[in-house]
């Protein structure tokens, strides 16, 4: 493939198709299941939907088909499939995966910027979803329009954009099942859901944290009482909580003390690890909007990425049952509760965490009170397979034509439930697991952002790859 002319194309159609068409998405407020239990009533889901169904259908694909796959109560998904062009085998499938939905508002957005208002500042478009995942679609065609326009060769792809990720993707393996025969056995999986390191090279994603998420409560009373009356006799359903929290985390460090939480980590881990602290340095934690003071944690960036790929880490994502500070009366509350986020090594089970940790924060409660911790979210990781020589080399040729860089290899600290899946069902298939969450986009927070310039070249790194898999044999 010629790169340059891939590249040209690829620039004209995300300005003149691609941008436009995601600034209409990121003002439609389409928050994932979890965070609107009413997403179907709102109608936001199936907007977004239509939205990139009715962009790739206007698209000139070759041989595409296209629809909007329903299962009962479930969210829609979009199932597109390309058929092989040139010489490519028949039975041979690219599996081409991004999501949809979104995450919830959050707060803390700069002025005149806003979730679902898409600014464009220095090359930058800002707005909730555009880089967390709604861009998926739109450069998984444009990859593959542009292998088409030089009349080169590809495999059969098949494209799934589904509209639950953020929700822990918990109607997709329906889906997969209901289209396993129309899926195939794909040698290849495309994933553009991950992050970057930087945006001045090709980052190639080799693990994921898994998760375990849920609600822990403590109930003390039926009922608020006057504080100057219960405090002394009545324990604090807060303290309660800081108990149970003790028995999973260091205060001092926030190290995790379960050992089922944790697992070994592979050697060519450790190496690629050290290969990304050499090359980012200090930029892994200068990328965090840090109060001014505060210092980031372990000793040094080595152990930083590995704190944030490979060891179990817990976040505090929510609290119930506390007034806000205007309507904080003097009284003891009857009840506490907190929104629980793990993030788990890669090769940790998400559903056998989650037993044991219900069992670890249930049991013998502190003062008796009453505790329950409801899990709301489990999910395995994925550590990614042995790269095979022609995609590295692939990988490399890409990353060097489009950036002038080599490619990366680095683990992730997020999920992404469906290559836990995929990992399950396709064991031989190599995979590309890529996206344009690089420092400061801000995924889930406020000023998410896309960076066009550098998902523009992504884009053209994919198209690559497309050909370089047709041509491995």
């Amino acid at each position: 493939m010629d790169q340059k002319i891939a590249q040209s194309f690829i620039d004209e159609i995300w300005m003149d198709s691609i941008v436009p068409e995601l600034i209409e998405y990121i003002k439609i407020p389409n928050k994932s299941p979890h965070f609107d239990a009413d997403w179907a009533e709102h109608g936001y889901m199936e907007d977004a939907v239509q939205q990139v169904f009715n962009w790739s259908r206007a698209q000139n694909v070759k041989g595409m088909s296209l629809e909007i796959v329903r299962l009962e109560g479930r969210t829609p998904l979009i199932f597109m499939e390309i058929p092989p062009q040139g010489e490519a085998l028949s039975d041979d499938t690219i599996l081409m995966y991004g999501h949809l939905d979104k995450q919830p508002e959050m707060t803390g957005w700069n002025e005149g910027l806003g979730p679902w208002i898409p600014v464009i500042k220095d090359g930058k478009l800002y707005g909730r979803g555009g880089a967390d995942d709604g861009y998926a679609a739109f450069s998984s065609l444009a990859a593959i329009m542009a292998v088409q326009r030089q009349n080169l060769p590809h495999a059969r792809i098949v494209v799934i954009i589904e509209a639950c990720e953020e929700s822990g993707s918990y109607d997709l393996p329906f889906y997969i099942d209901h289209l396993k025969d129309r899926i195939g056995e794909p040698s290849l999986v495309i994933c553009l859901d991950s992050g970057a390191g930087n945006y001045e090279q090709l980052w190639l994603t080799v693990s994921l944290r898994g998760m375990v998420a849920g609600t822990l409560r403590a109930d003390v009373l039926n009922e608020g009482v006057h504080s100057g009356y219960a405090s002394g006799v009545v324990p604090s359903s807060f303290r309660v909580l800081r108990q149970l929290m003790s028995r999973l985390e260091d205060e001092n460090t926030g190290k995790l003390l379960p050992e089922y939480l944790y697992a070994s980590i592979p050697e060519q881990r450790l190496q690629q690890t050290q290969a990304m602290a050499d090359a980012l340095g200090d930029s892994i934690w200068q990328a965090y909007p840090f109060a001014e003071g505060v210092e980031p944690m372990a000793e040094n960036n080595v152990e930083r990425i590995l704190n944030r790929t490979w060891r179990p880490a817990l976040s505090y994502t929510g609290i119930g049952g506390i007034p806000e500070l205007d309507s904080a009366g003097n009284v003891l509350r009857p009840y506490t509760a907190m929104k629980l986020s793990i993030r788990l090594p890669a090769t940790v089970d998400g559903e056998q965490a989650t037993l044991a940790l219900k069992e670890t924060l249930e049991a013998t409660p502190p003062s008796n009170a009453k505790v329950s911790f409801e899990a709301d979210q489990a999910a395995s990781g994925w550590n990614a397979p042995e790269i095979a020589p022609w995609l590295h080399a692939s990988l490399e040729k890409a990353s060097q034509n489009s950036y002038g860089r080599r490619v990366m290899y680095m683990g992730e600290g997020g999920t992404i439930p469906f290559m836990a899946m995929l990992g399950d069902f396709f064991p031989e298939a190599q995979f590309m697991i890529t996206g344009v969450l690089g420092p400061g986009s801000n995924a889930h927070g406020p000023n998410e952002f896309l960076h066009i310039p550098f998902a523009r070249k992504l884009t053209t790194c994919v198209a690559q790859v497309i050909v370089d898999h047709c041509q491995r044999h």
